[in-house]
């Protein structure tokens, strides 16, 4: 598990392909610092396992189910990404529980600026939109950020000068792909409303829900 809190940038500095896998070797300082081989590393919002640690970097293997289902099979020597380690239990939960397991790629459609802040509106796939609500959470390329506004394939977020300059949404640009991941509790709530449904007189819906503050 994870917060979407970035911790650094770090930098691809090599991308091994295989017929239907890759590698990836990536320069990272803070990240790398307590972990060992087989710790977990979100990179892009995508949970990793950290198979190999050199001076100033790690390599982790990216398989097929992940290079299908995310934006990693496009990342090139160069490109910065964002990094964070898993969460130790202790820990401050300064965003909200992500658990690195992509549910689809969005587009960056708009970017605009308001002042101190940056307007990015994200075009998002079904699969995520279901889980997006105002002033809820969603995970964009590993970063926490709370839904703004919200419409039928679209979402917008709104990004502090801090999160512009320490994360890829700084400089990422319209037309980009983008990483996301629901809320896990939406996912609970919505998986539960399935069973519980299947049930006479279960006593849960979505009055229950909306009364009692989870919608």
């Amino acid at each position: 598990m994870f917060t979407g809190i970035v911790e650094e940038l770090g930098v691809i500095k090599v991308v091994r392909r295989g017929a239907d896998s890759a590698q990836l070797l990536i320069e990272a300082t803070r990240v790398i610092e307590d972990s060992r081989v087989g710790d977990s590393i979100m990179v892009n919002g995508v949970c990793l396992t950290a198979v190999h640690f050199g001076e100033r970097n790690f390599t982790a293997d990216v398989m097929a189910e992940t290079l299908d289902k995310s934006n990693l099979g496009k990342l090139k020597t160069g490109d910065r990404v964002n990094l964070e380690r898993a969460l130790r239990l202790g820990d401050r939960l300064g965003g909200h529980i992500v658990s690195g397991h992509i549910d689809g790629v969005g587009t960056i459609a708009r970017r605009e600026k308001h002042d101190i802040a940056t307007l990015v509106s994200i075009r998002a796939p079904e699969a995520v939109m279901r889980y997006i609500i105002k002033k809820g959470s969603v995970a964009i390329d590993g970063i926490s950020l709370t839904v703004v506004d919200f419409a039928a394939d679209i979402f917008q977020v709104s990004l502090i000068p801090h999160t512009a300059h320490e994360t890829t949404l700084g400089f990422k640009k319209t037309g980009d792909d983008v990483n996301l991941e629901g809320d896990i509790i939406g996912k609970y709530i919505e998986r539960m409303m399935i069973f519980q449904g299947s049930k006479e007189n279960s006593g849960l819906s979505m009055s229950f829900l909306t009364e009692h503050g989870f919608l």
